[in-house]
């Protein structure tokens, strides 16, 4: 397992880090207690939460995931994992958080009552990577960031990140905290996969000149890229086979996932992994590392038999010619998630 170091940080971390938005939902806790014990005893030393997870966000069950996250962290040494969870973004914009009355912002207090929560549903006194889930854009960063150096400064936090944010957002972030001179978001995390390369137009760049590393979510397109929904397959039990039956916004994030571009470039790209010897799950991990951009690939299962193919992928390096086929099929298939 290589290691890269987040952002400008101090922390340096592997480069595939367990993801667990399924914990609590899909999966039980004794399958998700399984894949943790497996995936630390493979090298991985990086995990990532929510306080809204697990997905589907529902209030029968949001804080799940990071009670059992906090039950495994207390059968390893504290300081062998960096653990990573996020505040809830405002629900006056395109998402209602089941947190707190769906009243949800980005402000002091509800930063303050977030990282209290994870702190004790984790059984931990301090995160390692603290990131706020999704921006407000309408909110000034200047009291975002405010707060998040407390934090930082009190001992509760090291380092902090965002998530599904845009170009103009990081950049007003690393302006506000210039301005104050506080701390900084290290790391972004975004959706980036064979099946959606948006980041590469603009993000990318802004990564690279500011010192700010992307740790990417999705890297098999939500499940998409195993070819589990190819053929019109709706497998029981996936998620986007529920999302798909659902309305408003999961409803619309299953046909953005799924859809005719989507399965066309999966089914190539399947043909890409098979002539390399490898699956298309172990092609899409591998590929993701393989950018200067990328500090650690965030993965996720729903059952331990997943785990095999993404594993493969550590310390898997592509040959060039495999790396010219993908970007031959992103050239010919432009955009298939939109």
């Amino acid at each position: 397992m290589q290691r890269r170091r987040l952002g400008k940080s101090a922390i340096v971390v592997s480069d595939i880090c367990m993801g667990t938005m399924t914990f609590g939902s899909q999966t039980d806790e004794a399958e998700a207690l399984r894949v943790l014990d497996a995936c630390f005893d493979a090298g991985i030393d990086f995990y990532d939460t929510a306080e809204g997870y697990p997905v589907p966000p529902d209030a029968k069950w949001v804080g799940r995931t990071e009670e059992i996250v906090g039950k495994w962290l207390k059968t390893k040494p504290r300081d062998a994992i960096i653990l990573a969870t996020k505040v809830s973004g405002p629900s006056h914009v395109w998402f209602r958080s089941p947190l707190r009355a769906g009243m949800t912002a980005l402000d002091r207090r509800n930063i303050v009552t977030a990282v209290e929560g994870s702190l004790q549903k984790l059984g931990t006194d301090y995160i390692d990577l603290y990131q706020t889930h999704w921006p407000d854009h309408d909110l000034p960063y200047e009291e975002t960031m405010e707060v998040l150096d407390e934090l930082v400064r009190a001992g509760k936090v090291r380092i902090t990140g965002c998530s599904n944010e845009t170009s103009w957002g990081l950049m007003k972030s690393i302006e506000a905290s210039e301005k104050l001179g506080a701390v900084r978001y290290q790391t972004i995390q975004n959706n980036f996969s064979l099946n959606n390369r948006r980041f590469e137009d603009e993000l990318a760049q802004v990564c690279r000149k500011e010192g700010v590393s992307l740790i990417p979510y999705s890297p098999i397109a939500g499940g998409v890229l195993s070819g589990k929904y190819s053929d019109g397959a709706r497998p029981d039990g996936a998620r986007f086979s529920r999302y798909l039956g659902m309305e408003g916004r999961q409803a619309a994030m299953g046909r953005r996932f799924v859809n005719d571009k989507s399965i066309a470039s999966t089914e190539r790209f399947a043909a890409i992994a098979a002539e390399a010897g490898m699956s298309a799950v172990t092609l899409a991990v591998a590929w993701s590392k393989q950018h200067d951009f990328v500090a650690s690939t965030i993965v996720g299962v729903s059952a331990f038999d997943q785990l095999a193919e993404i594993l493969a992928a550590a310390d898997l390096v592509l040959p060039a010619d495999v790396m010219k086929a993908i970007d031959k099929v992103s050239r010919e298939i432009m955009y298939p998630m939109g």
